[in-house]
């Protein structure tokens, strides 16, 4: 049972496994199908263990971590999955990337598709058309993204773990911006243009929409001035509730508006997020683990290691302010 685990750093040392998958298989999930710990993963189970509350006002200080040295192991999960969470809530990743590949080279391979562009009707005798599926001609160097938050272990001891997991948050933001910035420059370079002049209308999104025709422009990854221009057309007023509900608005016609602050050269980038690109990574978040075992850590770092594979050149289009 969950409550009789040896806990040690070796755990995050498995090659293959996170932690709490080393952990799982220690303590299957199985074990608990139909009961009260059922909705909980390994990792939770052992922070039920040890008491430790992470969220809400009655939070526990980071130094319920370290109250004995099984418990001082999960420190770094803790740290992860709040930096990873801070990613994920402003990551634009689920709206531009068609598939997700995990490697673990430092460089990657993608494919590249182009389609001969001639009818798919074929007469007898005739020639079929062809879409050809090729290795890159060379390798993409996957990028390092990484943060430090400098504290002492005396400086945040007392401090609630709801408010430190905050921190956290922000720090797994900064890095996830810069990831966004990977993504829009990626699929920036191979982008069509359309070109709008004066204040944006709603005929204008919806000409922007249209323009994209081999491929459905389902995501518009739009600059924050532009979202809120978009946002503030009449046409748009019905929607906005679903905006603060949901972090995201939809327009009449389907497309999912996301804002992006790492958009500055142009007002939006339209993506058919189905077959736009692929999103690889080298690595989750990683952070360093043996350090923040012990209470005398100086500092918490964190990196990830990414890159972005377009996949298909027409399924992205800029909108572009003219003069």
């Amino acid at each position: 049972m969950y409550n009789n685990i040896k806990l040690e750093k070796g755990l995050y040392s498995i090659t293959g496994k996170t932690f709490t998958q080393a952990l799982e298989s220690l303590d299957p999930d199985s074990q608990y199908v139909g009961t009260e710990l059922g909705k909980l993963d390994a990792f939770e189970r052992q922070l039920k263990r040890f008491d430790i509350r992470i969220k809400g006002a009655d939070s526990d200080k980071v130094e319920k971590f370290f109250v004995s040295t099984d418990s001082a192991v999960l420190f770094p999960e803790y740290v992860r999955r709040m930096i990873k969470a801070g990613m994920d809530e402003v990551s634009v990743i689920p709206n531009a990337a068609a598939a997700v590949t995990y490697t673990d080279s430092n460089d990657y391979r993608g494919l590249t598709v182009s389609t001969e562009e001639t009818s798919s009707y074929v007469e007898e005798g005739g020639d079929v058309p062809v879409t050809t599926v090729r290795l890159n001609a060379s390798n993409m160097e996957l990028c390092k993204y990484a943060r430090i938050l400098n504290c002492s272990y005396e400086s945040i001891r007392k401090y609630r773990l709801s408010a430190f997991g905050v921190i956290l948050k922000n720090l797994g933001a900064s890095l996830s911006r810069e990831v966004n910035r990977l993504v829009i420059d990626a699929l920036a370079d191979v982008a069509g243009q359309e070109t709008q002049t004066g204040d944006i209308t709603y005929a204008d999104i919806t000409a922007f929409w249209g323009s994209m025709t081999d491929y459905n422009m389902n995501t518009m990854l739009c600059s924050p001035s532009t979202m809120a221009a978009i946002l503030g057309l009449p046409e748009m007023k019905f929607c906005v509730g679903d905006y603060m509900s949901g972090g995201t608005v939809e327009t009449p016609y389907g497309v999912t508006l996301v804002k992006c602050p790492e958009i500055t050269t142009f007002l939006c980038l339209g993506i058919d997020k189905d077959c736009a690109g692929e999103m690889v990574f080298g690595t989750d978040i990683i952070v360093d683990f043996d350090k923040l075992i012990s209470t005398q850590c100086d500092e918490i770092a964190a990196s990830i290691t990414v890159g972005f594979s377009v996949l298909s050149n027409g399924a992205a289009k800029m909108l572009i302010q003219g003069s």
